[in-house]
Formats: C-alpha cells, sequence, structure tokens
C-alpha cells in the first residue's frame, strides 16, 4: 500500500485525509489498513506515536455506517485522557456517525444523553462502559468492530478483569489488539479471543537519530535551580515527569515560584481540570507540564521538544514510554534524565533491570549557552564508592557500540536559544 487510496478507501474518507494534509501512510498504517478492510483481526505492536490511531479508525469508518441499533463499534482505553484522543482523531475524519465518549470522574448526565439518543461508535474507558451496561443504558451485543487500545497499559491499571467482562459482552467481533509490549495477559488475550491474527509490529528504525537522550547529574540542592534555568533558555514546549502525585504538586508549585509557566498533570485532579490542562499544553498556551506517569503512555502530543526525568521512574519500560513523549512522527526531540546522589541506588537497579547507559551531559556547558556537550567517561552511570562485582561490565554492547558509531559525529543544537 503507497497511498491511502491504493487500500481503497472511500472519496470521503480520502478527502478528509487531504484536509489534514496526511498523505502517505506510515509504516503500521500500510500493513494493518487493508487488513482491517478485509475483515481481519490484527495485533498491532508499536510504539505510541506510530499511527496506529488512524490505522484502526480509518477502517472502523469504512466498515461500520449509522444504524437505529448500536453500537456497533467499540473502542476501549485505559486512560479518559486517551478516550479523549481516539475521539479527537475521529472527529478529524468525515464519518458521519454518532458517538459517545465514556469515562469516569465527571457526571452521567451528558454521558447517558449520549446513549439514549443512539450512538454507532463507542469510546471509552473499561470502568465507565461497564457501569453503563449495568445501568442498562447501552448493549454491546451488536458490536461488530472492536478495538482494545493500549493493552499492556490496562493490565497496568488493573483493568484486565473489567476487559474480560467488556470482550464476554460482545459477540465475536473483528478485534484489533494495540500494545507497546506483551506481556502474558495480553498473550492469552490474543489467544481466547481472536481468530488467526495479523501480526503488525513497527519499531522507530530512526529513533537514535531523531532523540538524544543524556543523563544530567545535579547534586540534590541544585536540582531544582538547574531544571529552572533550563527551562528559562527552552524555546520550545517541555513535559517534566515526577513520580508521585504530591511531588508533581510540589515541584509545579515550586517551579510558578520561580517564575516558570507551568501546569500539572497527575491524578487527584478532577476530569474538567485534566481537560484544561491537556488542552492548554497542547495549544501551547502553556509550554512547560509536570505530570505523573499518566501522560507517559497513550497521549500524542507531537510538539513536545523536550522530555525531563526529574525524579526517576518505577522500571526501565516507565522510562521508555516518558521519553518517548518526545522525537515523534519525524520531529527532533531531547531527554534528560536528572540524577542526583540519593538516586544511585534507583538508577544501578534499573540499570539492571534494562536500562539503557546514558551518557553524561556537561552541565555547566549546558546552562552557559545551551549546548549538549558530553563528559567522557569510562562508566557514564554513577556507581558506589565501594568495589563492584556485579557483571556489568559485559552489558548493554549494543549501546556501547553506538556510542562509538555517534561519537565523530557532531551533536545537534539544544531546543534552547
Amino acid at each position: 500500500m503507497q497511498s491511502f487510496a491504493d487500500a481503497g478507501l472511500s472519496a470521503r474518507s480520502l478527502a478528509a485525509l487531504e484536509r489534514q494534509s496526511i498523505e502517505t501512510p506510515v509504516p503500521v498504517q500500510a500493513i494493518a489498513i487493508p487488513e482491517l478492510l478485509e475483515g481481519r483481526d490484527i495485533v498491532i505492536q508499536a510504539p505510541t506515536g506510530s499511527g496506529k490511531t488512524l490505522a484502526f479508525l480509518l477502517p472502523l469508518i469504512e466498515r461500520i455506517g449509522p444504524t437505529a441499533a448500536g453500537p456497533r463499534a467499540l473502542v476501549v482505553t485505559p486512560t479518559r485522557e486517551l478516550a479523549v484522543q481516539v475521539e479527537r482523531v475521529l472527529d478529524s475524519l468525515d464519518h458521519g456517525l454518532r458517538v459517545a465518549l465514556l469515562y469516569g470522574g465527571v457526571g452521567y448526565a451528558t454521558q447517558t444523553q449520549a446513549l439514549k439518543a443512539g450512538i454507532d461508535v463507542l469510546i471509552g474507558t473499561p470502568g465507565r462502559i461497564l457501569d453503563m451496561v449495568g445501568r442498562r443504558l447501552v448493549s454491546l451485543s451488536r458490536v461488530e468492530y472492536a478495538v482494545l487500545d493500549e493493552a499492556d497499559e490496562m493490565l497496568d491499571f488493573g483493568f484486565a478483569p473489567d476487559v474480560e467482562r467488556i470482550l464476554g459482552l460482545t459477540y465475536h467481533p473483528q478485534l484489533v489488539l494495540a500494545s507497546a509490549t506483551m506481556p502474558a495477559w495480553v498473550t492469552r488475550m490474543i489467544d481466547r479471543h481472536m481468530r488467526e491474527p495479523v501480526r503488525v509490529t513497527v519499531e522507530p528504525d530512526d529513533e537514535e537519530d531523531l532523540l538524544e537522550h543524556g543523563l544530567l547529574r545535579v547534586d540534590r540542592e541544585a536540582k531544582l535551580k538547574t531544571l529552572a534555568a533550563l527551562l528559562r533558555r527552552l524555546q520550545g514546549s517541555a513535559l517534566i515527569f515526577g513520580r508521585t502525585r504530591s511531588g508533581v504538586r510540589s515541584l509545579n508549585r515550586d517551579l510558578r515560584r520561580m517564575g516558570i509557566v507551568s501546569l500539572e498533570l497527575q491524578g487527584d485532579l478532577d476530569q474538567p481540570t485534566r481537560d484544561r490542562t491537556m488542552d492548554a499544553f497542547r495549544q501551547r498556551r502553556v509550554e512547560v507540564l509536570v505530570a505523573t506517569n499518566v501522560a507517559a503512555r497513550g497521549l500524542d502530543i507531537s510538539h513536545i521538544d523536550l522530555v525531563v526525568n526529574y525524579e526517576l521512574p518505577d522500571s526501565p519500560d516507565w522510562l521508555t514510554h516518558r521519553v518517548g513523549r518526545t522525537a515523534r512522527m519525524g520531529r527532533r526531540g531531547w531527554a534528560l534524565t536528572m540524577l542526583s546522589p540519593d538516586d544511585h541506588l534507583r538508577w544501578r537497579r534499573l540499570r539492571r533491570q534494562g536500562a539503557p547507559r546514558l551518557p553524561e551531559l556537561d552541565v555547566a556547558h549546558l546552562l552557559a549557552d545551551g549546548g549538549w556537550r558530553y563528559v567522557e567517561r569510562p562508566e557514564p552511570e554513577p556507581r558506589p564508592a565501594a568495589p563492584q562485582g556485579d557483571g556489568h561490565a559485559t552489558s548493554f554492547v549494543r549501546s556501547r557500540r553506538r556510542r562509538t558509531r555517534n561519537r565523530g559525529r557532531s551533536r545537534p543544537a539544544a531546543p534552547a536559544a
């Protein structure tokens, strides 16, 4: 499939893509769309930002028409933000379908009214979907096309039993399962509910060329001041990650006191506040967002120039998901992982679990002119003072080779002035 027209999309869908200047399908779309249009089940293993949302929504539009009894299409997502994002992408296409968006954290009136008016497509989170089914406001028995988006994250959020119940309320729909990783529960879902699925795996081939990720070692007392200095120089958008809700609240408050215009995104906020926050960041009215891992998966915001791991995550996977918010859809991006002495043990544990070796940045040079210059050290990652014998010398050969290969290459300009 060289173009969207090659897949046999309707003139209406092609016109909607043309209005958005979407001309050439990305790999996941080129493989998945023709198979979905033929009615095949699909497993998509691809990173967020690879174009999979459009890959499953275009066939949905082509295969599901308006009907008196519905819904006939169902998209299940793990978070409210991702549900809103899917609905936004669908709304950008000229589909003529009636859509209901269901998620918790808000009242029932608007969602109930949408369901009673009749719908063709249901998009929502597992808990609220089952809630509405229990209230007899919607039935899933007529669903013909179902999507489980970010299936591995549903497992992380504890939604696995709810997703199983939702699929049990349908009658063998064509199924799309999208997941960045394939834990055991996702594999069992594929075996149990899918019929000879086509597997689409997309790797970010040019990630190394687009993403610059460095380690910034700084004393704990200077950590906040260093971050604020970097943000003042930044020309673009930044996403700052903390570990806990209270930590994100405190960091956002401290940055604002230091003159940085920022917003926070964390689980204690009510849904209207979260929506306003995301709209402000998406529309670039605010360029700095401080967030927990709630912003590390599923949010398709392509303009993020810099990701900062102000606090380390709990696993290498979350480190990957966080950094994956930048260097998306062909854009260059930068990431900083800040490390104070208190973080040494946590960082060593992440390294043992598979986190990559990161080249260390020259802090003084970065703050002086915004340029990224690396400090050449035999072992960039911090180590305790006591002699070690943990066998790390033979690990991460690919990362070492990559750095050797890049050593003669000029470094990109920083996203700062």
